[in-house]
């Protein structure tokens, strides 16, 4: 009896990675709720919101582009340390999200130098993309929504009337 599977038999064992569709777009449809609540009344081209979390970690969220049924926002964190300013240039984490309105959906398009995440990637591939890649960066970007919701403290300008 022999430990090693033979070649034949390896294949049979290693299954493909199938992603599961119904969760992803829960997912989705999940991030869309929290990024509406997050952006309140900004909805306009090139609006900002800013989470701070501590003196050294906030969050910005910037409308890049408004069209009739969807919306692309720019999601980025941001250091305030000086001492990690030149370390966070290099691994500040950012990501593009389209918002889809007519679908309630938001599905992050972008992320870390990644143009287009695609669902599924074969393992081991030359960029060392986890197999479940897509599904992973949304539940980051769902991870974010929900710090930013927690902790997060927004300036809020005050206009008194007189």
């Amino acid at each position: 009896m022999s430990f090693f599977l033979k070649k034949n038999e390896k294949n049979n064992q290693q299954s493909r990675y199938q992603p599961n569709l119904v969760s992803l777009m829960q997912l989705c449809s999940n991030n869309y709720m929290l990024l509406l609540k997050l952006l309140a009344d900004k909805t306009k081209l090139y609006e900002q919101r800013h989470f701070f979390i501590s003196e050294h970690l906030s969050y910005a969220i910037t409308i890049t582009e408004v069209t009739r049924y969807t919306s692309l926002l720019t999601f980025a964190q941001n250091s305030e340390n000086s001492a990690c300013v030149k370390l966070s240039k290099l691994i500040q984490p950012s990501m593009v999200v389209r918002l889809y309105h007519d679908a309630r959906m938001a599905e992050v398009i972008s992320s870390q130098g990644i143009r287009q995440i695609k669902p599924r990637y074969d393992y081991p591939n030359t960029h060392m993309h986890q197999q479940d890649e897509k599904n992973q960066i949304n539940q980051f970007l769902n991870e974010w929504l929900h710090l930013c919701l927690e902790m997060g403290q927004v300036d809020v300008a005050v206009q008194f009337q007189s």
